[in-house]
């Protein structure tokens, strides 16, 4: 099976020096793990959610917060994103994606073409959907009669 055949078509991505207000906004909203970041549509790197928590003070939003902690808000992506992140092309097998997941600490993998540019994203959550489902056993209407 290729990697494009699972992969999130829709990817989300961000730039250099926008804020972590703002990715966390697009978190927010999104529900996505991941942000790809590219310049020139090119990729450059990828900002998680773990990053993010990891930046920011964890008493934003909280009846403690400071305007120190909010000041983490300002931050620019290029201080936090994983930088050349591990990447596949879409026509790679599924097989090579299992493998980079369990040689490299990572939880996604970005999809680019042939000038780098993202096409897609796979996480080890999409991996493991494809895994249940093959492990599935069909369902025999006709055993359930005795």
């Amino acid at each position: 099976m290729k990697v494009e055949e699972l992969m999130t078509k829709r990817v989300v991505t961000v730039g250099f020096d926008d804020t972590l207000e703002t990715v966390k906004d697009i978190f927010e909203q999104s529900g996505f793990h991941h942000l790809l970041v590219v310049e020139d549509r090119e990729l450059q790197g990828v900002v998680s959610d773990r990053d993010l928590l990891r930046a920011l003070s964890p008493f934003i939003d909280s009846v403690v917060e400071t305007q120190r902690d909010l000041g983490t808000l300002s931050r620019r992506v290029h201080q936090i994103m994983s930088r050349k992140p591990v990447t596949l092309r879409p026509d790679a097998e599924v097989s090579e994606a299992i493998r980079l997941f369990l040689e490299n600490p990572i939880s996604c993998i970005p999809i680019v073409d042939g000038a780098f540019k993202p096409v897609g994203i796979v996480c080890w959550r999409d991996v493991l959907k494809v895994c249940a489902q093959m492990l599935q056993s069909p369902v025999d209407g006709d055993s359930a009669q005795a």
